[in-house]
């Protein structure tokens, strides 16, 4: 594969994502995440995910210039369904996956990290939905997932400010398990796969299964209301701004159409 690799050892597979500078989260990554999901689930002998990335950053975001590429409301509302869906699998994912982040985790590269059953974080690490900031909003179900782990208060101020918190705060806020030195982060990843990897597999998936009923209809009509508004705001003149100003890097000049 050209953006992941995966590799495993005593039942965990190490997925490891790979496109240089920021591990942004192209339609060719995620499709390639799918596939690598349809290996692991056939797969008997591995119990537990690990979910991590090379160089700098864990995922600083989606491909913003990829966006470019895009050329109507309802094909951009299509990626959004593409990711959402994805996720979602994730969430649902019979054996658990867990997110060892470092570096950042922002936009979609968040909404992946929440996707996953487990988040470790560094405690330096940068998470956050900066979306607005170019005119956008979460397309990956970030919306609905975001306030399930901080609540509606914080939510909001991530989300309208766009500002990240630190893997220490994420901890803090509940979107993180824990938080490690840099040093430490891949170790206690391991530590603690190999500690559910003793588990009985069957029960862990009816675990696994049992905690997603926790997922009221509302979130389901919110995910589904997002791809829609994802799609509208991409087209929006506000929406092609930012996404303009963030590739000629210079502050967008919003006017509310």
């Amino acid at each position: 594969m050209e953006f992941l690799t995966l590799t495993s050892e005593n039942h965990l597979a190490y997925v490891t994502i790979h496109r240089p500078p920021a591990n942004a989260l192209a339609s060719g990554l995620l499709e390639e995440l799918s596939q690598v999901l349809d290996e692991i689930e056939s797969n008997k002998e591995i119990r537990v995910v690990l979910l991590h990335g090379e160089g700098r950053f864990f995922s600083a975001g989606a491909d913003i210039k990829e966006f470019t590429t895009i050329k109507t409301e309802e094909d951009f509302g299509k990626l959004g369904k593409k990711g959402q869906d994805l996720f979602e699998r994730m969430e649902r994912f019979p054996k658990p996956i867990i997110a060892a982040i470092h570096g950042a985790a922002l936009g979609g590269g968040l909404e992946l990290a929440m996707a996953c059953h487990i988040r470790l974080v560094t405690e330096s690490a940068k998470l956050g939905l900066p979306e607005l900031q170019l005119g956008l909003v979460p397309g990956f179900a970030g919306t609905q997932r975001l306030p399930r782990y901080v609540g509606m208060a914080k939510a909001m101020e991530m989300l309208f400010t766009s500002e990240p918190i630190s893997g220490a705060e994420a901890v803090k806020w509940g979107l993180a398990n824990h938080a490690y030195s840099d040093e430490d982060l891949m170790p206690k990843a391991k530590e603690l796969a190999l500690k559910i990897a003793k588990k009985s597999p069957v029960s862990v998936g009816a675990a696994i299964e049992l905690l997603n009923y926790g997922k009221t209809e509302n979130f389901y009509n919110g995910v589904a209301r997002e791809s829609e508004l994802f799609g509208r705001v991409f087209k929006s003149k506000d929406g092609q701004e930012g996404i303009a100003a963030f590739i000629e890097k210079r502050e967008p000049n919003f006017t509310g159409e």
